[in-house]
């Protein structure tokens, strides 16, 4: 099996062309297509796009919509990572190593960026080619699930609710399958709606990103510990600073690493109900737990 450093090597140049190309075609403002495409470019994982790919791996289809499909997902990522950056959210000056969007091109037109980020990922999702007209609904459906207020927003306005307030483990959870899994699993059913896969599939698929989703979370907060400003492009220590509510606070460093290989097992768990042999998502998976930045 190909290992994930030589997976994400091939595939992550082939996403980020993608993502120039589309922002290239759009007919808008160029200082907004600049702002647009400065968060994009500044790099990232591309985890989402990768978790598409790697389902579509695993059950042998190779689309010619996913690279597509897995670009909108990492601009939704991008544009929710540019408002959450503004002051009047984590106020941070540095993401991914560089200057946030707001510090380049102002507030303004960085909440702009972000706006229009997000919609031009469900017009993109609309004029797909190669993709039936139920598949398309499902993927547009699915999305706005996970990244509005029922996901991803939701539970970036949990969060906030949460600050300064004492809340239980159950509490934390919910806020992060919400703000971080959401999405982060929707990636995942994406690539299942893609291969056409079957109901069994599709169930375990979505149990995979439950548990991953949790893991990266419980490992970002692990970070904010153990890193450094260097290594993770962005303000370390900023949440024990701020005494916000993560997993190490409630569970000790020790405890949080414990509850992250356990979400990270049980995700292994699902994976093994598809395939008795390891498969590229048993690579982002480990890579996700023992990432350091």
């Amino acid at each position: 099996m190909t290992s994930y450093k030589n997976f994400s090597e091939y595939h992550i140049p082939k996403i980020d062309r993608r993502l120039s190309e589309m922002i290239k075609s759009i007919e808008a403002p160029t200082i907004l297509k600049e702002a647009m495409n400065y968060s994009l470019a500044a790099g990232g994982k591309r985890v989402r796009p990768l978790f598409l790919l790697a389902v579509l791996d695993l059950l042998k289809v190779n689309h010619s919509e996913a690279l597509t499909v897995g670009s909108t997902i990492e601009m939704i990522h991008t544009y929710s990572l540019i408002h959450d950056d503004l002051p009047s959210m984590d106020n941070d000056d540095y993401r991914r190593g560089e200057l946030t969007n707001h510090k380049v091109y102002g507030e303004a037109l960085a909440i702009l960026a972000g706006d229009g980020l997000l919609t031009f990922s469900f017009g993109v999702l609309s004029r797909l080619q190669a993709v039936s007209a139920e598949e398309k609904l499902e993927l547009i459906n699915q999305m706005s699930q996970a990244a509005g207020a029922e996901g991803m927003v939701g539970g970036q306005v949990l969060d906030i609710e949460s600050e300064s307030k004492i809340i239980s483990v159950e509490e934390l959870e919910m806020i992060h399958i919400n703000k971080t899994g959401a999405l982060l699993t929707y990636s995942i059913e994406a690539g299942a709606i893609l291969a056409a896969a079957d109901v069994q599939t599709k169930k375990a698929l979505r149990e995979f990103g439950f548990h991953i989703g949790l893991a990266f979370q419980i490992q970002d907060d692990i970070l904010d510990i153990e890193g450094t400003t260097e290594v993770l492009g962005k303000t370390a220590g900023k949440d024990v600073a701020s005494e916000k509510n993560t997993y190490p606070a409630f569970l000790t460093l020790a405890g949080a690493k414990s509850k992250r290989d356990w979400h990270y097992n049980q995700a292994i768990q699902c994976l093994r109900t598809i395939s008795n042999e390891p498969v590229m998502l048993d690579e982002i998976a480990a890579y996700i737990i023992n990432r350091n930045k």
